[in-house]
C-alpha cells in the first residue's frame, strides 16, 4: 500500500514508523492471529507497527499473542503486544501512548470493515496531492456504506446518534467507528482521554472536533464475518454509553481547546 510507503513528521523529518495499527483484543482467541496476518500481510514491506493491546482476557488470547510476538520474523511490520485494564477505551488509549507513526490507525480485533477505511484513506490522499485529514474514520454513518442492521439495533443507532448531536453537539455521523488520526495529535489528545470503553472514540473524536477539525468519513462495508457474530454492545451498554454523554460533556466543558497547527487538509 502506498499511502504509508514512507514516514515523516509535519516537519518533515524521518518519523519512527509511517503507520501504527491499534487492535484492543478481549478474549479473541478465536480472530486476533488471523487479523494480526492479515494486517502484516496488508501492509507487507511497508514502516509500519501493528500494536494488540489484551485487556483482561479469560480465554486463549494471551498464549496466543506470546507465540506471535516470539515467532514474529524481523521486518518494517513490527508487531507489540501490551497489557491494559479491561476495556476497549482502556486498550485504545494505551495503544494510542505508545504509538510511535505519522498515523495512528484505531481498528478492532475482526476487522469490521477489512480495509475499507485504508482504501477510503487512500482515495483521499489520491484526490488531495497526497495527503490526508488529521481525522478519518471508518463511518457506518456515511450514505455509502453496506451496513446491514436489525430493527432494534437500527433504532438503538439512530437514537444514541441524535442523543449524542443534542448533548454534545458534534457533527461526525459514527464517531463510533475505526479511526485514522495524524499520530502527534492522537498522542497529544491522550492525556485528556478517560473514557475505558466504548465511548472512547466518541471522546476522542469530540475532541477532535472541539480543536477545530472537521473528520472526514469514509463509506465501509461490514464484513461477512462481523455480521454473522452476535454484537458485543448489549442494551445496558447503550443506556450506559447514553448516560456517559453527559459525563463526557461535564468533564470537558472547561477545559481548553487543543492548540493543533498540523498541515494536513481539513476535508
Amino acid at each position: 500500500m502506498r499511502l504509508f510507503g514512507c514516514s515523516h513528521d509535519q516537519k518533515g523529518a524521518r518519523a519512527p514508523k509511517a503507520l501504527s495499527v491499534v487492535v484492543p483484543a478481549y478474549n479473541s482467541a478465536a480472530v486476533i492471529e488471523q487479523t494480526v496476518r492479515r494486517v502484516a500481510e496488508r501492509l507487507a514491506g511497508h514502516d509500519v507497527e501493528i500494536i494488540v493491546v489484551e485487556n483482561g482476557s479469560t480465554d486463549g488470547t494471551v498464549d496466543i499473542c506470546t507465540r506471535l510476538t516470539a515467532d514474529w520474523a524481523p521486518g518494517p511490520v513490527t508487531l507489540t503486544v501490551l497489557r491494559s485494564e479491561k476495556g476497549m477505551g482502556n486498550a485504545l488509549r494505551a495503544g494510542a501512548e505508545a504509538s510511535r507513526g505519522a498515523h495512528v490507525l484505531l481498528t478492532a480485533d475482526d476487522l469490521p470493515f477489512g480495509f475499507d477505511d485504508l482504501d477510503g484513506a487512500e482515495k483521499f490522499a489520491d484526490d488531495h496531492d497526497g495527503r490526508l485529514p488529521e481525522v478519518l474514520i471508518g463511518s457506518k454513518a456515511h450514505p455509502d456504506s453496506q451496513v446491514r442492521r436489525g430493527a432494534l439495533r437500527g433504532t438503538l443507532t439512530w437514537g444514541f446518534a441524535a442523543l449524542r448531536r443534542v448533548v454534545l453537539g458534534m457533527r461526525t455521523g459514527d464517531p463510533q467507528g475505526t479511526v485514522l488520526m495524524d499520530g502527534d495529535l492522537i498522542r497529544g489528545l491522550v492525556p485528556d482521554l478517560v473514557e475505558p470503553g466504548f465511548l472512547f472514540t466518541t471522546e476522542l473524536v469530540y475532541l477532535a472536533e472541539r480543536a477545530g477539525l472537521v473528520p472526514v468519513e469514509v463509506p465501509v462495508r461490514l464484513s461477512a464475518d462481523h455480521d454473522s457474530h452476535e454484537t458485543r454492545i448489549s442494551r445496558a451498554d447503550v443506556l450506559a454509553m447514553g448516560v456517559g454523554l453527559f459525563r463526557l460533556r461535564a468533564r470537558h466543558r472547561d477545559g481548553g481547546r487543543l492548540a493543533w497547527s498540523g498541515s494536513a487538509p481539513r476535508g
